[in-house]
């Protein structure tokens, strides 16, 4: 992958935004809407000179859901994408899926991890201590609930995103991360967003809340 698009990432204020798949029924477009009006106003209270870039991670194009909101988004705020999908080791399926309208720079997890590990060394290694543990607990409950443990590609997911933003924020000197929804499914891969806030990979400044309906799960 082209070591010129991660060098061109830190010219830009990444903006990651974390959501339900296609099983969210609501219309993207009142969502992504409101998401963009929360993001001015966020911007209003906390400025940035660099031009604003929405990190997207892979999702395949479908009519509702994360991957229908973020290119609404970009355009409400006319903003370019950048892509970071899983390497073929990990997921072979990832990359080819992804869409890639508007995209203007493509780096892959490793790439991001080489980051970490280059400038904060132990960051990733607590990153994936803290999504295992967090996934053993969640399957602890669902065990409670009678339920199936989570599959196992969580774990490659909530790195993903939870990896995208530490090396992000480290890249760009700062992010601003939004939410789709007022209320996170805690069997979802969002519901992992929590593990940089605890480890202090994204301040809770850089978060911006969902003001509009909750979906149903």
């Amino acid at each position: 992958m082209n070591q010129q698009h991660l060098l061109a990432l830190g010219r830009y204020h990444p903006v990651v935004i974390e959501g339900m798949g296609g099983f969210d029924s609501r219309d993207p477009r009142p969502v992504a809407a409101s998401i963009a009006q929360r993001l001015r106003r966020h911007w209003q209270n906390k400025p940035t000179d660099k031009p604003k870039l929405i990190v997207i991670q892979g999702d395949p194009l479908e009519e509702r859901g994360i991957s229908a909101i973020t290119p609404l988004v970009a355009a409400e705020l006319s903003a370019s994408r950048g892509l970071v999908c899983l390497d073929e080791a990990i997921a072979d399926y990832h990359a080819p899926n992804a869409d890639r309208n508007n995209v203007i720079l493509e780096v892959r997890y490793s790439q991001l991890t080489e980051v970490l590990n280059h400038h904060q060394p132990d960051t990733l290694q607590r990153l994936e201590a803290r999504v295992d543990r967090a996934i053993s607990e969640k399957n602890h409950q669902r065990s409670a609930m009678g339920k199936a443990p989570l599959k196992s590609y969580f774990r490659d997911f909530a790195l993903l995103q939870e990896v995208t933003k530490a090396a992000c924020h480290q890249l760009c000197g700062g992010i601003t991360v939004a939410h789709t929804a007022r209320e996170i499914h805690p069997f979802s891969v969002t519901s992992f967003y929590t593990i940089s806030l605890e480890l202090g990979l994204v301040k809770a400044d850089d978060l911006v809340s969902y003001s509009g309906a909750v979906p149903s799960p």
